[in-house]
């Protein structure tokens, strides 16, 4: 894979990549692009993790109420329960940032 200039990959790099790598029309790799980020996109959605072998796993978890504290003011306030998503590298991954460092 060639490499990025550093900052942000975008939806239209990947399917630029995919074009020039495996020889889809820039159509075809951008509708493929579009295609994967929806599914992941639903799955999550529908509470599922998304495991991408050898990337890394996104987990939807589910935080409970909780008190917090205004910085500026000290004074406690509840913070209302919320489901976040957060992102865990494979071993993979962190292996090959680390690496690449």
């Amino acid at each position: 894979m060639s490499v990025m200039p550093v900052g942000t990959l975008t939806r239209a790099d990947l399917a630029e990549m995919l074009h020039r790598q495996v020889g889809l029309s820039r159509t075809d790799s951008g509708k493929i692009v579009e295609h994967i980020l929806h599914d992941m996109c639903a799955a999550l959605s529908r509470g599922e993790n998304v495991k991408i072998s050898g990337f890394g796993t996104f987990v939807l978890r589910d935080k409970g109420e909780r008190v917090g504290r205004n910085p500026k003011t000290g004074v406690e306030v509840p913070i209302a329960p919320r489901r976040v998503l957060t992102f865990r590298a494979s071993q993979m991954m962190r292996d090959r940032i680390v690496g690449a460092g």
